[in-house]
């Protein structure tokens, strides 16, 4: 029997298909921000040899927040608010379409040319009102091509709003009331940095268009990224029940405060399945705050390549063992990062004071930074811990860095069998459109299936600028530093517009 395959499943609903029980773990409630006072219990007499000494501390904090829950919903409510969109959609029909006769050779000619035909699609979500003012916070993907936006009050009333701005590369979307009653209660925003495993949660929001639905749930896990939803990636990962509809709603702790906006799940069914994903209030309040003020989000650059460290990467650049960080596999020309001194192969493990083990999270704090932001960064080079001071470029700024001339033609024996190497030239250049910035390098124009050369994941059209951290112009000098190196072989790679560091077994 296959199994099916997990997928991410955006939480706009399009259309309400079926309705299934919905049920929910009712785990220990814990507040680990709120302050702490002890109850002690004494122990069953059978108990009392094996707890000596020993007493069983209870937050009574905690169970005061856990009977105050309900309050807390009813405080919070009136602040989510349902999303109802309409887009017109273009679509080609044949004009016998809806006959029982279409296409039939006596009664519809075949190979009628179609129509355009436009119909109306409806789309669910949810949002949270952040401003009394009439300012609201939801996804990008439940507002993305709407012609009308209706926003619903827990009360039932209705109005229509109009977009502010969006932000595709985070989801994150802002609206406004065009006519905002006086009544409107925003949400207070929460620290989500300071969320902990296991706190719990509460997700609000319209699963299905069922308005003002609440889930209790905990906080599954931290800064997950790498999940291929949207291009900045942080997300809290929560158990609280979350299904079609609830995208754009709020994920809240215990005390009522907006910690996350509820965006996608991972399921192989594409309903609820334990597993949902919220974008941290933080960067919510950051990207709306930029959308607000100048209709558009400015993200920071560094100008580096950068890749996760493997202990395979670590070995061959020298790297300590317990170090920890995001290896640089290129540095962009007159980029903050050249300005700043830094170099291939180099360590980052710290950017404005806060350590990154990933390359999501470097991504992360560059991007949601202003541009113009000095910044401190903290990397190592062959073993040496170095700091460095730079100011943040603008991400816009990215595309136009790059200059430098081309490289030299020729052909030499390869070091791999069935890897076929050229010097990279003009012609190469251009059809592989490797960018000026590459100034040289050597192309592989063939790996023969089933070689030794496709076993190590080479590819054609793959541009090889160094072996052994030495910068290469030929097949001569590949075959050369390969066949000095002993045990295994750093290779660094121009692939599809990226730098990486690749490591291979020597001859």
């Amino acid at each position: 029997m296959r199994r099916a395959p997990w997928m991410i499943a955006m939480l706009a609903a399009t259309g309400v298909a079926c309705f299934q029980p919905e049920t929910s773990p009712d785990p220990e409630v814990s507040s680990p921000a709120a302050e702490e006072a002890s109850v002690k219990m004494e122990p069953h007499p059978d108990e009392a040899a094996g707890a000596a000494g020993q007493d069983l501390q209870v937050s009574s904090a905690e169970m005061a927040m856990r009977l105050e829950l309900p309050d807390v919903v009813e405080k919070v409510m009136p602040s989510v608010v349902g999303i109802n969109t309409e887009r017109s959609v273009r679509q080609m029909v044949s004009p016998f379409g809806g006959s029982p006769f279409g296409g039939h050779p006596f009664f519809g000619p075949r190979g009628m040319p179609q129509q355009p035909q436009e119909r109306v699609q409806e789309g669910l979500g949810s949002g949270v009102i952040v401003d009394a003012e009439g300012i609201v916070l939801t996804n990008n993907h439940v507002i993305e091509g709407a012609d009308t936006i209706r926003l619903t009050l827990n009360d039932g009333r209705e109005f229509e709003a109009e977009v502010v701005g969006t932000d595709p590369q985070s989801d994150i979307a802002v609206l406004r009331f065009k006519e905002a009653p006086d009544d409107l209660k925003a949400i207070e925003f929460g620290d989500s940095d300071a969320l902990r495993l296991a706190e719990s949660v509460v997700a609000i929001g319209n699963p299905f268009g069922l308005s003002s639905t609440v889930t209790l749930g905990i906080v599954s896990a931290k800064g997950r990224g790498n999940m291929g939803i949207v291009d900045y990636e942080d997300f809290i990962q929560t158990d609280a029940a979350i299904n079609p509809g609830n995208s754009g709603g709020a994920l809240v702790n215990l005390r009522g405060e907006l910690v996350g906006i509820n965006t996608a799940i991972l399921s192989k069914s594409g309903g609820y399945q334990g597993v949902g994903f919220a974008i941290p209030s933080k960067m919510a309040r950051g990207i709306m705050e930029s959308l607000v003020e100048t209709g558009k989000v400015s993200r920071g650059w560094l100008g580096v390549m950068i890749q996760e460290l493997t202990p395979q990467l670590a070995s061959a650049l020298e790297i300590p063992e317990s170090a920890r960080g995001v290896v640089v596999s290129d540095v962009q020309p007159e980029s903050p990062a050249a300005r700043a001194g830094l170099q291939r192969g180099d360590l980052i493990t710290s950017i404005a004071g806060r350590s990154v083990t990933s390359p999501g999270e470097l991504k992360n704090r560059v991007g949601m930074a202003q541009p113009g932001t000095e910044v401190e960064i903290a990397y190592l080079r062959e073993g040496q811990a170095m700091k460095g001071r730079l100011e943040l470029g603008s991400l816009e700024d990215a595309a136009g860095v790059a200059s430098g001339p081309g490289g030299a033609p020729g052909f030499a024996p390869s070091p791999v069998e069935g890897l076929s190497l050229q010097a990279l030239n003009d012609q190469l250049r251009a059809q592989l459109r490797v960018p000026p910035a590459v100034r040289q390098g050597v192309a592989v124009t063939e790996v023969e299936p089933g070689s030794e050369a496709s076993r190590l994941r080479l590819r054609p059209g793959d541009v090889i600028l160094e072996v052994n951290r030495r910068p290469v112009s030929s097949p001569a000098d590949v075959s050369q530093l390969w066949q000095a190196s002993r045990g295994q072989v750093l290779v660094l790679l121009y692939r599809q517009g990226a730098t990486i560091f690749m490591t291979l077994p020597a001859n």
